[in-house]
């Protein structure tokens, strides 16, 4: 397998660092990976039926190679199964398993199952050791790095879970390949907001490199799951449970949390479709307030549907609430602080920045403009 094409990154957390391993063929030598960390060779892992019929075989033969033998339970895919059931569910399967403190529980899977099996690793017996496994771009580049775990409550998304850091991530680029078009491009919404947040030359070379990396190019695909992952860490190394910098990382989030929770968390809006939107809208109103020239905006704007994804209000299918509806969700939102909304906003690309004082009206103004435009 194309070997040449691995890289691997270190996210420096002192006791707790770990390795990101990106690349073409990592399921098939998963063994050989996690085989160091095991005091015994056995692993459970949790996926979900879809990733399970695509790739749990695989997994399954890559740890055999290495005498490491594998139970696993494969839940429902969809957002659906980020809740109190399904974790319940995964726990009492794991104590089931006989899963014991110095054992490692394999996240194998999107984000969903990824936020779910972490989360479960960090509380089953106070705290299991886990690897991630990503089969999805958006969990690649976003939610495998960073020890951000939970699960979704009625009142809102990830507002039950915990930060625990995984022991290893195997990036398996080949997987990708199995992504429907859609999920993929979700998944590039959060790609490609690295480049807006904070490296204005990663936006440069995705506005080159783009439709390649789409069009299924391994070498592209590994560079900017590679890049995306490296800002990650670094921010996530210098601020790890979120007081400063580390919410930079939600560009888009304010204002796609609230589509998505608009939308019930249905396949109306994909997370990763929501964060493009958001970084779209963000963008709008950083130039409204003076931050950014006009045109960051719509260049943002021109390379997203480029690339073919969702930009505006009006690509979303079906009625949504009016502006004062979208601002009462966006209070909910975990970025709230002292009832002030808290939106990343952006210099330029490249150049964003954290900050409560967005007056309430000019955001009302932004959102009824893309609403009047449906």
């Amino acid at each position: 397998m194309m070997r040449h094409l691995q890289e691997k990154l270190r996210v420096e957390l002192g006791e707790r660092a770990y390795d990101i391993l990106i690349g073409p063929g990592l399921l098939a030598e998963a063994g050989g990976h996690i085989a160091p960390l095991l005091r015994r060779k056995r692993v459970a892992v949790l996926t979900d039926e879809t990733v399970a019929g695509l790739h749990l075989e695989t997994l399954k033969d890559g740890l055999a190679s290495a005498g490491i033998e594998m139970v696993s339970l494969a839940l429902p895919a969809g957002e659906a199964t980020k809740s109190w059931p399904h974790f319940t569910r995964a726990v009492e399967w794991l104590l089931d398993q006989k899963v014991e403190r110095n054992d490692v529980v394999v996240a194998l899977g999107g984000g969903v199952i990824g936020d779910l099996a972490g989360f479960a690793a960090s509380v089953l017996r106070r705290g299991v050791r886990f690897v991630q496994i990503p089969t999805s771009l958006l969990a690649q580049v976003d939610s495998s790095v960073g020890g951000k775990t939970g699960i979704n409550a009625p009142q809102g998304k990830n507002l039950i879970g915990a930060f625990h850091q995984p022991s290893l991530v195997l990036a398996d680029t080949s997987v990708l390949g199995t992504l429907k078009p859609r999920d993929f491009l979700a998944g590039y919404g959060e790609v490609v907001k690295y480049g807006m947040l904070g490296d204005a030359a990663f936006f440069d070379w995705l506005e080159r490199m783009g439709p390649a990396l789409a069009a299924g190019d391994m070498a592209a695909r590994v560079a900017a799951v590679k890049r995306s992952c490296q800002m990650k860490a670094e921010i996530v190394v210098r601020d790890e449970t979120e007081q400063g910098d580390r919410a930079r990382l939600n560009l888009g989030h304010t204002f796609g949390h609230a589509l998505e929770a608009a939308t019930g968390y249905s396949d109306r809006l994909l997370h990763g479709e929501g964060v493009a939107i958001g970084c779209a809208l963000a963008f709008e109103l950083s130039s409204k307030l003076g931050l950014c020239a006009q045109e960051d905006p719509s260049r943002v704007r021109a390379h997203l549907k480029q690339m073919g994804m969702k930009v505006d209000l009006s690509d979303i299918a079906g009625d949504l609430p009016d502006a004062d509806g979208l601002l009462a969700l966006m209070g909910q939102d975990k970025k709230v602080v002292d009832g002030q909304l808290r939106f990343i906003l952006a210099r330029g690309i490249g150049e964003a920045f954290v900050t409560s004082d967005v007056p309430g009206s000019v955001v009302r103004d932004l959102l009824q403009e893309a609403l009047r435009a449906r």
